[in-house]
């Protein structure tokens, strides 16, 4: 049942710095984007078109999209949250719009004052334009692995958003433990209901890190099938409505897990930690990768790992 390939999705340009409070220049968010593309990531989540009063840091997405180099076969994704949106999306010849949505009703007042049913209808007009217009449409569905406001989000919960996604169009739906409560158990239990209603291959795993259960999560994942995986270089990220939610999942401790197990990503780890240590400088912050700092302590020493 575990997959003998797995597509890595890069979110760290956006969701990893989205909450930064210092703005990261234009340049180095456009670096950053090349880099993962060479390091051999298929699927960068390159940046958002939001409104810059919600989340100033995403000001300059059109720059980075006009910036960067296109890859051929790499996946530019931005994140939409309307219409407005999708045609700064659409200008800015993205591959990819990402949709969202929470399997949690009370996240879903709290983060964007609606229902879960009234959020999903809101981006009907969205999705179809992205559709019409030949752009993958991606849904995200965040909470689905427990709420910092209700607490535990039931599964049916995520199988209803599942569905309605699907109705959308959704090429691809990600299942999202926004503050990293999941644990490995709970994981297969919502990946194997979401399995039923939506096809197995493009389901993604999106796991915060807050309790430490990120790379446990993902094992679980794989025993489930699951082919898609986010992570985002060094650990960045955090969500701004989700208070003590913590970083993504480092991509260097995925792609570290995923060669352990001898499946397929086509992304250089050793490119990998040094584009962590990059952004680490660029925003003064430690890595939060384990794997990072361990290889690039271990190349400084030239010493052979203890066991």
């Amino acid at each position: 049942m575990i997959p003998t390939k797995v597509k890595i999705v890069e979110v760290g340009p956006r969701d990893g710095l989205q909450n930064e409070k210092e703005f990261v220049s234009t340049e180095t968010k456009i670096e950053l984007v090349n880099r993962l593309a060479r390091a051999g990531v298929r699927n960068v989540e390159a940046t958002s078109f939001v409104s810059p009063k919600w989340v100033p840091q995403m000001a300059d997405g059109a720059a980075v999209m006009s910036g960067i180099e296109r890859r051929a076969g790499t996946i530019y994704s931005v994140l939409t949250p309307n219409m407005r949106g999708f045609e700064g999306a659409l200008e800015a010849k993205a591959d990819e719009i990402v949709i969202f949505g929470a399997a949690s009703e009370a996240f879903s007042q709290k983060n964007i004052n609606c229902s879960i049913a009234e959020s999903i209808a809101r981006f009907e007009p969205v999705a179809k334009a992205a559709k019409d217009a030949g752009l993958r449409v991606r849904g995200s569905i965040s909470c689905a692995l427990g709420c910092p406001y209700q607490g535990e989000v039931s599964i049916d919960s995520v199988v209803d958003v599942v569905e309605r996604m699907k109705a959308l169009g959704c090429d691809e739906i990600d299942i999202a433990d926004t503050i990293g409560v999941g644990t490995p158990k709970r994981t297969r239990e919502v990946m194997a209901a979401a399995s039923k209603v939506f096809p197995r291959e493009r389901l993604s795993g999106h796991f915060h890190d807050t309790y430490g259960q990120a790379v446990g999560n993902i094992y679980a994942a794989l025993l489930e099938g699951i082919e898609i995986y986010h992570a985002s270089v060094a650990g960045l990220g955090g969500c701004p409505y989700a208070k003590g939610a913590t970083g993504n999942v480092a991509t260097e401790d995925v792609v570290y897990l995923l060669n352990g197990l001898g499946i397929e990503t086509g992304v250089d780890l050793d490119q990998l930690v040094d584009i962590g240590d990059f952004i680490s400088r660029a925003i003064g912050k430690p890595s939060a990768s384990r794997v990072g700092r361990a290889l690039l302590a271990k190349r400084q020493s030239g010493a052979a790992a203890c066991v």
